[in-house]
């Protein structure tokens, strides 16, 4: 029975995804094999396929780099016990690699960037696919002589290879939905920071180097607040103007290794007087390319419930048509361009964002904050429906098809099933602004809407009623 409530929605699954490589990623004194698993191209889904063949013009860095995303995937910075890997996704927009991960928490994500500066070598493909990155190879990584030439293949000529179906590598790994939805979120995340900072590399070492390393066993979680001072950024003990949160510092643990080969470190936040813990992004600059760490705003809370894309998605301008008609469109650019998707797909820029944030859940939608753009990416695996990975939506569409949304009265409406009540208080014009359920005391907005707000935004937003798939029905 529908009760209205946050805690009625059953917890998502995790499913189990079988990455094949024609063989373990491999590094030799001279060169780096990535081996590739499912991936996505512009000609169609390819078992193993091939972006890059080439070198590093930068090998120390760009090695040190990708050893820091893979240990990314291997960390759980938040009651760090037991295994937590996933190997890498890369993608191609035919001028740049993009490697991506996210911690086993869900509360760090890692992208290292090569730029075309970073890269000598043929004309880089398009798609995306996962990276073999197992225990071997980054050993190897870590012990790599400094100074060597490093040629780099993304993907491997099957040909070339010629290993027959059974001598597949394959390893199961957990595919758990928060990597999904962690994609989907800080991308709208980041999409609203500032850069708040800019340190010269001097400064950025000094920096770096005085935050704790390693992972705490204790899982408690400690937030710092900095402020700009000249060219670096000094402590203080509290939020205010100007403050630049640092939530769970020993997470930018994975940056020391980039140490001597950084030219500076960029802080993106939120802009406004913080009040309280927020999520930041320090990418760390270096010959050829940038790696760039996201934090959560606590060590304990990943970033796949922060809800930023619900209001998005609740719009009925996503229908499957829109949708469908700027993915083919998107082609793997490196920057998106809203406005110019609007001209060649013929739909209005509010149509564009909300079928963008659709596609955002399906992870094919990043950003770029040294940039300041969206591009584009197809991961690997099936993403499934909208719903299913946003409970809150599929809540609040369950609510809207029991009628359990009353009108207006003075400033509130109410929002009931059965025995179930809570109080929506609305603004002038009608907008949701707060409700009486334990989520909205617990977040007061901070994660995105509640479902009964969620709802009621809904209802306002349409003269229709939406079907599971955000389509309005007149």
């Amino acid at each position: 029975m529908l009760s209205g409530s946050e805690a009625s929605v059953p917890p998502m699954t995790t499913a189990v995804h079988a990455l094949r490589y024609l063989q373990p990623s491999v590094l030799s004194p001279s060169r780096l094999d990535l081996a590739t698993s499912g991936g996505a191209t512009p000609h169609g889904a390819a078992e193993h396929p091939r972006f890059f063949t080439g070198a590093l013009r930068h090998p120390d860095a760009a090695a040190a780099a990708l050893l820091a995303v893979a240990d990314v995937a291997a960390t759980r910075y938040h009651r760090p016990t037991g295994a937590a890997s996933l190997d890498p996704v890369v993608t191609a927009d035919g001028d740049r690699l993009r490697f991506e991960s996210f911690s086993g928490c869900g509360g760090v994500h890692a992208r290292l960037d090569v730029l075309p500066e970073g890269l000598d070598g043929a004309a880089t493909g398009h798609g995306t696919t996962n990276v073999d990155v197992n225990a071997p190879l980054r050993e190897a990584l870590r012990l790599r002589t400094p100074g060597e030439r490093l040629r780099l293949a993304v993907g491997a000529d099957e040909l070339a290879v010629g290993v027959g179906a059974e001598e597949l590598v394959e390893r199961r790994v957990p595919l758990p939905q928060r990597w999904l939805k962690g994609f989907a979120e800080t991308q709208v995340l980041t999409a609203r920071f500032d850069r708040r900072a800019a340190l010269p590399a001097a400064e950025a070492v000094r920096f770096l180097r005085t935050l704790p390393a390693g992972v705490s066993g204790s899982g408690r979680s400690t937030v710092r607040w900095v402020l700009p001072a000249g060219p670096g950024l000094r402590p203080t003990s509290r939020p205010g103007p100007g403050a630049i949160c640092l939530p769970g510092p020993e997470r930018l643990s994975a940056l020391r290794p980039l140490l001597r080969h950084a030219t500076g470190l960029h802080v993106y936040a939120p802009p406004g007087t913080p009040t309280e813990p927020t999520a930041s992004a320090w990418e760390l600059t270096f010959p050829g390319g940038r790696l760039t760490l996201t934090l959560s705003p606590d060590s304990s809370r990943g970033f796949s419930g922060e809800g930023g894309l619900l209001d998005l998605l609740a719009r009925p301008a996503g229908t499957a048509e829109d949708v469908d008609a700027l993915a083919a469109l998107l082609a793997w650019d490196p920057r998106i361009e809203p406005a110019d998707l609007a001209e060649d797909s013929g739909l209005t820029p509010d149509r564009v964002r909300s079928a963008l944030a659709h596609l955002a859940t399906g992870g094919q939608i990043g950003y770029d904050l040294a940039e300041a753009a969206h591009f584009h990416r197809q991961l690997p695996y099936d993403s499934g429906r909208v719903a299913d990975r946003n409970p809150r939506l599929r809540s609040a569409r369950a609510l809207l098809a029991a009628d359990a949304v009353g009108p207006v009265t003075g400033d509130l409406r109410v929002v009931a099933v059965g025995d179930h009540v809570h109080h929506v208080r609305v603004g002038a014009d009608g907008t949701a602004l707060g409700c009486t359920c334990r989520w909205w005391a617990r977040h007061r907005g901070g994660r995105g809407p509640c479902s009964h707000v969620l709802a009621v935004r809904m209802t306002n937003g349409t003269d229709g009623a939406i079907d599971v798939d955000g389509a309005v029905r007149k």
